[in-house]
């Protein structure tokens, strides 16, 4: 199984990019963590969020694999645990098929993205700058999977 986590915007800081790789190289090849990042279309001044939300969903959906469980991440989302991340973790594994994390823009996810996604997923009350997110969602992904193979890692 492979989890793509898919997000609009690209040329992330040194730091976002070493946090995520760190956390996906440690997950093994049976749950690897693969990220796709696409472009921010340009936001002017007199934008229209629905249509920018609509151009960026037209980006994710060409590039969410066949078949894959689609995961929303969202601020109205499901907040969960530790332990329940990895009891879904356990079921996407045993699921055997893909799994696509979709990040939208500064804007949140279209309404379609939403109503495809089999789960929404909010990672915290708290607003996190979307750099943060890949590292944020990297590193609890590694955490729930240490706790799934009683890794030293995650100490509850």
């Amino acid at each position: 199984m492979n989890i793509h986590l898919i997000t609009i915007g690209q040329k992330m800081p040194a730091w976002v990019d070493a946090g995520f790789a760190e956390y996906a190289k440690r997950l093994p090849a049976s749950c690897a963590l693969k990220l796709v990042e696409l472009p921010m279309p340009q936001r002017g001044k007199h934008a229209h969020i629905d249509q920018l939300k609509a151009k960026e969903a037209a980006l994710i959906e060409k590039v969410i694999p066949k078949g894959a469980l689609v995961i929303a991440l969202d601020e109205y989302g499901q907040e969960v645990s530790t332990i329940g991340l990895s009891r879904k973790l356990s079921q996407w594994l045993e699921g055997g098929q893909d799994v696509a994390l979709l990040v939208g823009g500064p804007d949140g996810l279209d309404g379609r993205l939403l109503q495809k996604a089999r789960w929404t997923w909010s990672l915290s009350k708290l607003t996190f700058p979307h750099p943060l997110v890949r590292v944020i969602v990297a590193e609890q992904l590694y955490r729930a999977w240490s706790v799934l193979n009683h890794h030293p890692y995650h100490r509850s």
